[in-house]
């Protein structure tokens, strides 16, 4: 997941916000973990990296997002995304502010 700063109004390219799997994918490139890789391998890399979950910046620990996946082990880089989505979606979802927060943070302003 990733949403675009509003405009400063300067003429320069805003970059993306990166927030919930697009955020662990920017640090699984730049973390030493093969694949296949266990949850505790996953853990042992990345799992005190706080993940951004929502457009605000507020963050989670990957580790705590690791507890709620069932799977063992992953076989790739795109498994463990996708096994980590729904619990970044349910805990975004859990941690808003409602309906009005939501929209609100879809505006750019």
């Amino acid at each position: 997941m990733g949403v675009r700063p509003p405009s400063s109004g300067d003429d320069e390219e805003p970059d993306s916000i990166e927030f919930g799997i697009a955020a662990v994918d920017a640090r699984l490139k730049d973390a030493e973990l093969r694949f296949p890789a266990t949850k505790d391998d996953v853990n042992a890399a990345l799992g005190h990296e706080r993940i951004p979950y929502d457009v605000h910046g507020n963050d989670v620990a990957l580790s705590e997002m690791l507890e709620r996946v069932p799977a063992r082990q992953f076989e790739s880089r795109q498994e463990l995304l996708n096994a980590l989505h729904e619990p970044f979606e349910e805990y975004r979802r859990n941690r808003s502010g409602g309906v009005v927060a939501q929209v609100r943070s879809l505006l750019p302003f």
